[in-house]
Formats: structure tokens, sequence, C-alpha cells
């Protein structure tokens, strides 16, 4: 069942009230493996003391604006290179992991060589089916769970990213830059994969995020933008044009 979003705004200011981002599965396919989005927030914390850092209104305000993704699968991957020096990926898991080897390479894959931004720093990607739009101007930051305290340290860093998703839409992937190729990249199913931060019109509004339905204007939308990159170096130049084509009351929550 779907239904179009109603936001009560005080008469004469259209732009009061949330931001309202959706979010939805660019595919079908293996949905109910992955967690829904969900809002940076640390409730089980001390709460008792009137100075602590859980009442802090800085804190909570920066929490609050900040969406966590978590990784839906168990990665125990290593990094080598054959008799010939070419890189590749090594499933560390072998037959005791969560995703077999030979469907490793339709989530995970080593960028080519030649366009990793340095020479001893691979770069990997995991592609992902999460999909964030907006009616409204918004912009989307993606950036490092840097709140969760990791007890095994990741072996590089997190790519950012920043766009406008109420004029372009793709879905989102975790891209990782691997500083120390002699430890193995290890994330558990359910860790923290990388946080979301929208911008809108202000810094003082803020944001809800609500699963939408996949309407086949969405997926239309969408297919006008999808692979692009493959065949222009600056996809920012295509903004204007991808939000004209864009259709009017896209956002239908999911209930």
């Amino acid at each position: 069942m779907e239904f179009s979003i109603n936001i009560t705004r005080p008469e004469g200011d259209p732009k009061a009230g949330p931001i309202t981002v959706g979010w939805f599965l660019h595919s079908d396919k293996g949905a109910v493996m992955y967690y829904p989005p969900e809002r940076v927030s640390f409730r089980q914390t001390n709460r008792t003391h009137a100075k602590s850092a859980a009442r802090c209104p800085g804190v909570i305000q920066l929490e609050s604006r900040y969406f966590m993704v978590r990784c839906p699968f168990d990665l125990h991957i290593g990094f080598g290179r054959d008799d010939k020096g070419v890189p590749h990926l090594i499933n560390r898991a072998g037959a005791t992991g969560g995703i077999r080897s030979n469907k490793l390479g339709q989530v995970l894959t080593l960028v080519s060589e030649v366009e990793w931004r340095y020479p001893d720093r691979p770069t990997v990607q995991l592609s992902l089916p999460y999909c964030f739009v907006a009616e409204e101007m918004c912009y989307i930051t993606q950036l490092d769970a840097f709140a969760h305290y990791r007890p095994v340290p990741l072996p590089g860093t997190i790519f950012g990213g920043r766009f406008p998703i109420h004029a372009w839409v793709r879905p989102l992937m975790w891209a990782f830059e691997w500083h120390d190729t002699s430890k193995d990249l290890v994330i558990k199913r359910g860790d923290p994969l990388f946080y979301c931060q929208f911008e809108g019109d202000g810094p003082d509004r803020p944001v809800q995020v609500v699963e939408v339905e996949r309407t086949d204007d969405i997926e239309s939308w969408v297919e006008q933008m999808s692979g692009v990159v493959n065949y222009v170096n600056q996809t920012f130049a295509l903004f204007k044009a991808a939000e004209a084509m864009r259709p009017k009351d896209l956002l239908k929550v999911k209930k």
C-alpha cells in the first residue's frame, strides 16, 4: 500500500518543518539481507548527571543528523598479487564464509589499478542497492561511521562523497582505500558501514528518513541516469538536465 507524503507546514512558509528524505532499494534481489537506515543515536548512555555528554544539546544535535547503514555481509578479505604482479582479492573466509567465493565478485570489486589514487593503496568497492531521494533541495554526504568503535580497526580509510539527491539518484556504494595491504579487511554483518548526512536549504531544519515505494516514475527517472559515469567524466554537469527530467511528487511512503 502507498500514499503521498503530507507534512503540515505553517501557512505561508513552505519550507518549515523537517526535510523528508526517501530511501528505497534499487533491486528486490536479496532485499531481506539489507538493514534499513537508522538514525545515529546512543540511547543506552549515562543521562543521570546534568553535565553528561549524553544530555549535551550539541552532541544530541550532531548525532541526530546522521543516519547509519549497516553492512549486510560477513567479509574477511585479503589482498594479493599473482605471479605476474596482477592485484586480486582473496576470500580468507573460504568455505566457512557467509558469501560463496563465486558470488563475492558480484558485490565486492577491486578497482582497476590505473584508477587508484595512490599506487600503493588499492581501492575496493562494495556495491549496495540503497538509493536516497528528496522532493526539495537536499544534499547527501556519505562518510565513515566515525562515532562507532571498531575493536579491529580497518586497514585503510573510507571514500566519502556528496551530491544532490533532489537532482541525482543512484545506488550508493561503499568505497575503501586500502593503506596497509598486509592486514586483512574484516567486517561483520551488522557492523556500521557508513553514515549519511543530509543538508537542505538551512542548517536548522531537521531531517526525517522514510522508506518509499520504488514507483514506475522513480524507476524511469533513475534509468535515465544509469551508467552515465561510464561515458562522461563530470556527471555533476548533468545534474540540471537530470533535475529537469524529474517527475513531480516522487515520494510515496511505503507502509
